[in-house]
């Protein structure tokens, strides 16, 4: 294994790792206590805060673990198998320092699934080559605490809308909130809705804060605790914050379990090596939907990078799952699952669940969505219909990037709802990219569409439709007020008379997945059993 950078991790007294590396504008010094045993094959990260102390001065190891320890960090963190990484300007300079300090630890940090020995590690998927090593972090949840003269830095500089290395790329990179102690300058706050707890700090800044933000807690002394419980209930996707919410008070049932699985010959992931191996997933489902009977299950894979937590929270799906009353399986780390593990996984998970065999379905966003082009290629009489989003291989290869282990399908209709980004960076629907185009292609050919998709890729600027290339049987437009966007779905007719193609573009959306399509995307799967 070639790392770059790679630092030198300790395992202390007490079973956590500690590793510090020099960056151009700071040092870190990261503290992972030691967290919960399913963290092996489940990334917790996007759950987890990213727990941010800004300290005046930089700790000893000693100092820096007992810190975390005492204040009531390591346990916020081991409670998603997260860290605590303590950042120091260079020299201790707070006072030189500016959001450039901030921009490159963020972009720095990352969520990943790589994380052992303490060491969030970089590997690329389709080479195997393992590059340099990561702060592991959601920056999405950033929570900072900060003191003295740390605490002026962040007043200053960060309590504002930045921009900087996103989670894909370029993008927004706010903090969620700050903890703030000890402050001796008053703060310029430009961006109202940082949630921000004050400690200690005098009446004249209180009342600033308290004119500027929009979520103020006054703590006379720090309450780690209590500043978590204000503070740490939220997540800034995408620039926007939203609530996170409690499972067991929204009276769902949240599982994270784990199962094994042959693997099969054409797996190319980190376990192909093994003669079987684990698979980690999240179950969501109403309270008391079990004993109702077989329900629908609705399997859902992540993006390349992302977690379970990410398809589940972040996109919505356990909403749309609790309002529409059936189980949800999100797979983690799924590039190490193929397509025929994921039918012995089904058939694991009708051990456990009352699932109704004619009614599984199956979704993802980005390589999640590839993922759910597999089964549409390799296992398409096994689902009810699917919903891929934002992503697609040339048709005929895998996740992998390599052609499929078996003939693809070429006369089992799937009903299919495919929607993407229409200002996305990345190649997601025809007008983008030939291999999309193909795809829709395919998809038309397979499903018996009526109407042809005879329009060429090269001819694309004079396309009676800018980004599908022809207009639908139906054209059905829902507004997504959460995001002030348009999610259209162009419906296309088989030629027995059944709608089992509904293609969706959502406009001002970058490479993302959202609620709302998820929704839409049950709204059209389940009219469907096998």
């Amino acid at each position: 294994m070639t790392m770059q950078h790679m630092p030198q991790v300790k395992t202390l007294e007490n079973g956590a790792k500690y590793w510090e590396h020099e960056y151009d504008l700071f040092t870190a010094q990261v503290y992972v206590p030691e967290g919960k045993k399913l963290a092996e094959v489940v990334n917790f990260g996007f759950r987890a805060p990213y727990v941010l102390v800004f300290a005046e001065k930089k700790m000893s190891e000693s100092e820096a673990a007992a810190f975390a320890e005492e204040k009531g960090f390591a346990a916020i963190a081991a409670g998603y198998s997260g860290s605590v990484v303590f950042a120091t300007a260079k020299d201790g300079a707070w006072d030189a320092a500016d959001a450039e300090l901030f921009r490159e630890l963020i972009a720095n940090s990352k969520i990943g699934q790589y994380y052992k020995d303490g060491v969030l590690l970089s590997r690329n998927r389709f080479t195997g080559e393992w590059g340099e090593c990561f702060i592991r972090g959601a920056i999405f949840r950033t929570l900072i605490f900060a003191y003295g003269q740390a605490a002026d830095y962040v007043g200053a500089h960060l309590l504002q809308t930045l921009e900087g290395q996103y989670l894909w790329g370029p993008g927004e990179i706010t903090p969620m909130a700050a903890v703030l102690e000890g402050m001796t300058k008053m703060p310029a706050v430009t961006r109202r809705d940082i949630p921000v707890v004050s400690v200690g700090n005098s009446e004249e800044v209180n009342a600033y804060l308290k004119a500027n933000c929009d979520r103020l807690l006054v703590q006379e002394t720090e309450d780690v605790k209590a500043a978590y419980a204000f503070a740490g209930c939220y997540k800034r996707w995408c620039g926007v914050l939203e609530n996170e919410p409690d499972m067991d008070a929204e009276g769902m049932v949240e599982e994270a379990d784990v199962t094994y699985v042959k693997t099969s010959p054409d797996n190319l992931g980190d376990e192909k090596d093994m003669e079987t191996h684990p698979i980690g997933y999240l179950a969501y489902y109403r309270k008391g939907l079990l004993d109702q009977g077989p329900v629908p299950l609705v399997l859902a894979f992540h993006g390349g990078g992302d977690s379970c937590y990410y398809i589940t929270h972040v996109s919505g799906w356990w909403r749309v799952a609790q309002r529409n009353h059936f189980l949800l399986v999100a797979i983690e780390n799924h590039l190490n699952t193929t397509a025929t593990e994921v039918m012995e996984l089904i058939e694991n998970l009708k051990k456990k669940y009352p699932i109704d065999e004619k009614r599984i379905y199956g979704t993802g966003f980005s390589m999640g969505g590839c993922k759910s082009w597999d089964l549409y290629q390799e296992y398409p009489e096994a689902f009810a219909a699917l919903a891929p989003m934002d992503a697609t291989f040339e048709v005929g290869l895998n996740i992998y990037g390599k052609p499929a282990p078996k003939a693809i399908n070429e006369n089992v209709a799937v009903p299919v709802f495919y929607a993407g980004g229409e200002v996305t960076p990345l190649p997601e629907l025809p007008f983008q990219a030939e291999k999309c185009w193909d795809r829709i292609r395919y998809v038309f050919r397979v499903n018996q569409v009526k109407m042809p998709y005879d329009v060429t890729y090269e001819e694309k600027a004079s396309w009676p439709n800018p980004i599908w290339g022809i207009d639908g049987d139906r054209t059905e437009v829902y507004r997504d007020e959460s995001r002030q966007a348009n999610l259209t779905v162009q419906l296309f007719d088989s030629v027995d008379g059944v709608c089992r193609t509904a293609l969706a573009s959502i406009s001002e959306q970058g490479h993302e997945c959202r609620e709302h399509t998820c929704e839409m995307a049950w709204q059209f799967m389940k009219q469907f059993s096998r």
